[in-house]
């Protein structure tokens, strides 16, 4: 007689449901994938030595199971980081007064500007709810007032902090020359350079958003949750740092004076252009 459905229950298969899609989420497309394809052999092979009374080889597969257990822990520490971290992750944190927001986002794109036009390769990570301190211990600490000039003379090529990536809290400039980690997603096109595949990692184990500038075309492509967007227009660069933040065009304060012509930002809410990609 099958038990009967209750609301408890219900809410019972929905979470496993859930934690099923997440572990899917997070192996698809990586080499996680094959360890686990791995794993699945084993049980099968375990199972199996059960029912055809194969002593030799059962005995040798649960010896090793409690060992395969800490072995897992230190294959997927990387994956089961990121997983937490997508559990724990809020959408609705603010980034610094409205005011202090848009600041930021002409400094920003105006130094996005510049190194574009002279191809000047750049990587910029802006902090969202995840701290990046232990990235930022990696690098060389400025704790400086975010500005269009100390972002271009952070990035002039032949320069002390030229190499790595530099780190936004908020409006300041937290760190420069920062080492972040290489993107080991296989579903990441090889034409993509260090920078590029430093930017989706990051954003693998963190909800930052990183912005870069290729060296060698001078284009911006912009990174979050894993994912690039490349060959982006200064406004659509825009568009993406104030949705990955969270704000909506109504409620960032227009430009300051003396901002650029060319970085508006309308008045007028409309919530399906700012909702989040993911």
């Amino acid at each position: 007689m099958l038990p009967k459905l209750t609301p408890a229950a219900v809410l019972d298969i929905l979470l496993v449901a859930f934690l099923i899609y997440e572990v899917l989420l997070l192996v698809r497309g990586r080499r996680a994938a094959h360890v686990l394809i791995g794993l699945a052999m084993l049980i099968g092979l375990y199972v199996l030595s059960i029912l055809a009374n194969l002593e030799l080889l059962r005995t040798i597969l649960s010896e090793a199971g409690p060992y395969l257990a800490f072995a897992l822990i230190v294959l997927f520490q990387s994956e089961i980081r990121r997983t937490l971290a997508r559990l724990g992750r809020s959408r609705f944190l603010s980034f610094g007064g409205r005011r202090q927001y848009r600041e930021t986002i002409d400094e920003i794109l105006l130094a996005l500007s510049r190194l574009s036009q002279q191809q000047t390769g750049a990587l910029i990570v802006l902090e969202r709810d995840i701290g990046l301190r232990t990235f930022i211990e990696s690098g060389v600490r400025i704790n400086g007032a975010l500005s269009r000039d100390l972002l271009l003379s952070i990035f002039q090529p032949g320069g002390a902090l030229h190499d790595g990536a530099v780190i936004v809290q908020k409006d300041t400039i937290a760190a420069a020359a920062c080492f972040l980690p290489l993107s080991m997603n296989p579903m990441v096109s090889r034409k993509l350079g260090t920078r590029h595949r430093a930017a989706i990692g990051i954003t693998e184990e963190s909800d930052c958003l990183a912005v870069v500038v290729s060296e060698e075309t001078g284009k911006i492509s912009v990174a979050a949750f894993g994912e690039i967007e490349s060959e982006l227009t200064l406004k659509r660069a825009e568009e993406r740092m104030i949705r990955h933040f969270g704000w909506r065009k109504a409620e960032v304060a227009p430009p300051r004076a003396g901002a650029p012509e060319e970085f508006p930002v309308k008045a007028g809410p409309d919530e399906a252009d700012w909702r989040d990609s993911r």
